[in-house]
């Protein structure tokens, strides 16, 4: 059920604290992590504390805490000192969505023309 915790789902075994990860910012509806696999020099993932499948579920089903995450993007990047950054939502797997809880990448300190690639 959507909002519920997965038992399956990394992130939200990251929320619960079964999984240890480099959080840089928590509030009550959103958790903030470093990358494991980091493509930029900052590359920090904003996930809500809620279980949605994607961005575009968590929007239609939680549009308030869809807000709480994309303002914690500028707050990881002012904390982070980035004056340029991408925020990144990867949706289903031709976009290259691996883990199956919304989030957003906040990308930043080096150069990130677009198009990627």
């Amino acid at each position: 059920m959507a909002g519920e915790p997965q038992d399956d789902c990394l992130f939200c075994k990251i929320v619960a604290g079964h999984i240890p990860a480099t959080i840089v910012r928590e509030t009550d509806t959103t958790i903030a992590f470093r990358d494991i696999n980091p493509q930029a020099p900052t590359h920090i993932l904003v996930i809500p504390r809620v279980h949605y499948r994607d961005v575009a579920a968590l929007a239609a089903g939680a549009p308030q805490i869809a807000a709480d995450v994309l303002r914690e993007t500028q707050a990881v990047a002012d904390e982070e000192k980035l004056d340029s950054y991408r925020v990144v939502f990867n949706t289903g797997t031709g976009a290259g969505q691996t883990v199956w809880h919304a989030h957003g990448h906040v990308l930043g300190g080096r150069g990130l023309e677009w198009p990627p690639g």
